[in-house]
C-alpha cells in the first residue's frame, strides 16, 4: 500500500513540475534600442522583436512605458510556441531637447511574468545638421518614394484615415526610418519592414486624423538614415468637414434630406 502510496506522489510530483515547465517565454532580439540624435519634433518609433521560445502559448496582456512621451502598442493574439511578435515603442521629442533612457514594463503570461525593455538617445535641434564627406554619401543609404502626396477627398473631422505609400532603399547601405514629424502632431506612421537592405521595398502608412475644418495640406517630414535627404517630405491632402452622419439627420420641411 505505501509502496503504491509514493509511486502515485512521485507520479504526481513529475506532472506538476512538467506541468509548471510548460509555459511560455519571452526572448528579445534585444532589449535596448539607442535612436542616436533625432531633431526635436520627430516621433522615433522602433519595434522590439520578441519570440516565443517556450512551449505553451504566450499572451502580452499589458506594456506600460515609464512617462507618456512614450506611446506602446505590442502583438495582441496568442504568440505560439517558435512564433514572434512585435512591441512597438513610439517616443514623440517634442518639446524634451536633451538625451532621454525610457523604459518599458512589459506584463505577460510567461514562465518570468515580467519584463523590462528601454529605448534611448539624445534629442537636438529641429534644424539638426551634420557635415558628410562625399565619400560617406556616396555610400549612404537612400530613401526613394513613388509619389510625394496622397488625397483622402472628404473626410469628417476626427476620422481616421490611412495613407499608404510605397517606399525604396536606393542606396548602399541598410535602410532606417526613424519617425515623422508633422506641425499638426495629428500623424503617425507604421512601416511594413523596418530596417531595408539594398534594393528592398517596403509599405509606409500614415494614419491622418483632421482636427481643423476646410481645405488641409499637412507636410510630413520623414526622417530617416539617409544622410543625403534626411528629411523627406510627403503630403496629405483632405477636405475637413462636420460629420456626416450630423449632416444626414438634419430635414428640410418634414422630409430628411441627405449629405450634399
Amino acid at each position: 500500500m505505501n509502496k503504491k502510496f509514493y509511486f502515485l506522489t512521485a507520479i504526481c510530483l513529475f506532472l506538476a513540475g512538467f506541468s509548471a515547465q510548460a509555459q511560455g517565454q519571452l526572448k528579445f532580439e534585444k532589449e535596448t534600442h539607442d535612436f542616436g540624435t533625432i531633431a526635436e519634433g520627430v516621433q522615433a518609433s522602433y519595434e522590439f522583436v520578441v519570440k516565443n521560445v517556450g512551449d505553451k502559448p504566450l499572451v502580452i496582456s499589458h506594456v506600460q512605458p515609464s512617462c507618456g512621451c512614450t506611446t506602446p502598442d505590442w502583438t495582441k493574439d496568442p504568440i505560439m510556441p517558435g512564433k514572434t511578435g512585435v512591441i512597438k515603442a513610439m517616443y514623440n521629442s517634442t518639446g524634451r531637447p536633451g538625451p532621454f533612457h525610457k523604459s518599458i514594463s512589459i506584463t505577460s503570461n510567461a514562465a518570468t511574468p515580467h519584463a523590462v525593455i528601454f529605448i534611448k538617445g539624445e534629442v537636438g535641434p529641429q534644424d539638426l545638421k551634420t557635415s558628410y564627406t562625399p565619400e560617406q554619401k556616396a555610400n549612404s543609404p537612400r530613401l526613394a518614394v513613388g509619389t510625394t502626396s496622397h488625397s483622402f477627398g472628404k473626410l469628417e473631422k476626427g476620422q481616421k484615415a490611412v495613407a499608404k505609400f510605397t517606399i525604396k532603399n536606393t542606396g548602399r547601405q541598410d535602410l532606417v526610418v526613424q519617425g515623422v514629424k508633422a506641425n499638426c502632431n495629428c500623424v503617425t506612421y507604421k512601416v511594413s519592414q523596418p530596417s531595408l537592405k539594398p534594393g528592398q521595398q517596403a509599405t509606409l502608412e500614415l494614419t491622418y486624423v483632421p482636427s481643423m475644418l476646410k481645405e488641409q495640406n499637412e507636410v510630413v517630414t520623414i526622417v530617416s538614415n539617409d544622410i543625403v535627404m534626411p528629411d523627406l517630405k510627403l503630403t496629405l491632402k483632405a477636405t475637413v468637414v462636420e460629420s456626416l452622419a450630423q449632416k444626414n439627420m438634419l430635414r428640410e420641411g418634414n422630409q430628411p434630406t441627405p449629405f450634399r
